[in-house]
């Protein structure tokens, strides 16, 4: 029931209004050439039935004066975004530029997780066997945001590793991601070598913990070169606010600069970069922090980007916490950094060290969360209790153990004798 409710505030958050079909930015123009200014191939949409969500097509938006097939992003939408004009800027942005976007709505009330996924993967393999004279499934790109953002990881992995669907080309964008389920810690770190991955935060979003967004991005296999972390942040010019809320990219209060120069530019050169190897894309969409991609309009906070990204904010701020019972990796949320150090706050201890079968931990307040693992990375206990059980049977050597609270975080390294 908490999970059901939880979700209701997610769909609240995602339908406010209709997105916007008009640029409304009363500073900044449209970018007139580069990456992020409007294509000029005109737009086609193609509608079939989605055989999991029968009130609502699957629909392909992609270049219709270009005769043959073409790189395809696979978008997987927020929570309650089922309806293609929230995010109709992005669709026609896409298209224009001379890409196919597939856009799979799946139903939000009435059904699991688990449902939501299978009706997103088969959507998008259905549009790929139906219409491979426009799709290329050789050059594609894995696009999300909120719940979308979380499960275009599992998707992919899947469409990269059992379809070879990218083998000329393949990225994932995901972006203010939710929970990501389907995606064990072994699969996450065995993605293609050639996977490019972008993650974007909004730094005033209230509703999905950035220590999702962490946990994927400092976990994928993927190499430092070929991905980026990216926090978009909030200005004031000249009296008008961009604001970086759960909604961005196209928040429904506005069509401004931020969905051009934050989030169209960079999916933009990504595209560029990964499907034509086009080295001023990468210099764009991952840049490492080059002036490229984070300066932004005169006015405006530029892009933060990182290799390493932290936690900046309590988990109290999200209506969606890392640590919850709903994140089937919550257990890696102890493992994000950032927070105060809780050994050097409370002095706490952990003993014996080294130990034979059982460790103590000093100290408590009584909200700690605990997680115990290898030095592979494998779990062995997560929970609250202060006196971890018998660790009698495993083998011998070094370990981690993580204790955790919403504000503060501490590693210890002990020994197993």
């Amino acid at each position: 029931m908490k999970l059901r409710l939880s979700l209701l505030l997610l769909f609240c958050t995602a339908t406010l209004a209709f997105s916007q079909y008009q640029y409304n930015d009363p500073n900044i123009p449209v970018p007139s050439s580069g990456y992020g200014s409007d294509g000029t191939h005109s737009v086609g949409i193609i509608s079939f039935p989605n055989p999991y969500f029968s009130t609502e097509d699957i629909k392909i938006y992609y270049p219709k004066d270009v005769t043959t097939k073409v790189p395809t992003l696979f978008y997987s939408h927020a929570y309650g975004g089922n309806i293609p004009s929230h995010i109709i800027g992005l669709l026609n942005f896409v298209a224009k530029k001379g890409y196919a976007l597939v856009f799979v709505p799946y139903q939000t009330t009435g059904v699991s997780v688990d449902a939501r996924y299978v009706n997103l993967l088969a959507g998008f393999r259905q549009a790929a066997r139906s219409y491979s004279n426009i799709i290329d499934t050789s050059k594609v790109g894995f696009m999300g945001h909120s719940f979308g953002g979380g499960a275009s990881i599992a998707i992919a992995y899947q469409c990269f590793t059992e379809n070879n669907w990218g083998n000329q080309g393949r990225y994932i964008h995901a972006s203010a991601p939710w929970y990501a389920y389907n995606i064990s810690q072994t699969q996450l770190q065995s993605f293609p070598l050639d996977t490019k991955f972008l993650m974007e935060v909004y730094d005033d979003d209230t509703v999905n913990d950035h220590r999702m967004a962490i946990d994927i991005f400092s976990n994928i296999n993927i190499s430092a070169a070929e991905k980026d972390f990216i926090t978009v942040k909030a200005s004031t010019l000249n009296g008008y606010a961009y604001t970086t809320g759960h909604d961005m990219p196209t928040t429904y209060n506005a069509f401004d600069a931020l969905d051009y120069y934050a989030y169209y530019r960079l999916i933009d050169a990504l595209c560029d970069y990964t499907f034509h190897g086009n080295l001023a894309g990468k210099a764009v969409a991952l840049g490492n922090g080059g002036p490229e991609q984070v300066n932004m309009p005169t006015g405006l906070h530029p892009l933060v980007q990182t290799d390493n990204p932290q936690v900046v904010y309590p988990e109290s701020k999200y209506g969606f916490p890392c640590s919850s019972v709903a994140n089937p990796r919550s257990a890696y949320c102890g493992l994000v950094s950032g927070l105060n150090d809780l050994s050097q706050q409370d002095d706490m201890q952990v003993y014996p060290n080294p130990f034979s079968s059982r460790i103590q931990v000093s100290n408590l307040k009584g909200d700690e969360r605990f997680l115990l693992v290898d030095i592979f990375g494998k779990v062995h206990y997560t929970g609250k209790a202060a006196t971890i059980p018998d660790l009698s049977n495993l083998p011998k050597g070094m370990y981690c153990l993580l204790v955790t609270r919403a504000d503060a975080s501490t590693t210890f390294k002990i020994w197993k004798e």
